[in-house]
């Protein structure tokens, strides 16, 4: 499977290009399937907005004209930062079902510790729990997981902060951004 991305979300768009920089126009953007953070430079004519999707693939790209760089979250500007907890809201929305299967797939990453442990706010009697009611039957949403564990943390938050927390490099171990 590719890390690659097909698709991104703006995250933040500099018309005048980073200061200290080129004056290429360029925008800050988070990909929809493996949550890559890039740069990508901009068509002439095009402005994106904040949380607009733009194609960067293989084939013909009608608003980006390439790919510059892959960044960190540290590189990300402070309008960037702040659209993308908004941002990563709305793909974790659009891709439920992805971190749905999470919630019914998730084992053991070491004799010691849960794939569920890694997760904010999830402890052991969480973990069990939700191990537990898994054994009755998958998860359908998160909305269920929370009606079945009511004692979590709110699933769709969780998974939100978790992904921030790989972006930031607070993390050892990849979970989500696959």
């Amino acid at each position: 499977m590719s890390d690659k991305d097909e698709y991104v979300k703006v995250l933040d768009f500099l018309e005048h290009g980073k200061s200290g920089g080129s004056e290429q126009r360029v925008a800050q953007v988070i990909g929809t399937e493996n949550f890559n953070l890039l740069e990508v430079v901009m068509r002439e004519e095009k402005r994106p907005k904040g949380g607009e999707e733009l194609y960067i693939g293989d084939g013909e790209r009608d608003k980006v004209q390439f790919i510059k760089e892959r960044i960190g979250y540290d590189d990300l500007t402070g309008s960037a930062k702040s659209e993308l907890k908004y941002v990563l809201d709305a793909l974790v929305d659009e891709n439920e079902d992805r971190f749905v299967k999470f919630f019914n797939e998730a084992t053991p990453v070491t004799p010691r510790r849960h794939a569920f442990e890694l997760l904010p706010g999830i402890g052991s009697k969480h973990m069990q729990k939700l191990i537990d009611e898994r054994e009755q039957g998958d998860f359908e949403n998160f909305k269920e997981i929370k009606e079945r564990v009511p004692s979590i943390p709110d699933p769709r938050e969780t998974i939100v902060k978790r992904i921030k927390q790989e972006l930031q490099g607070e993390t050892k171990r990849k979970l989500l951004m696959s």
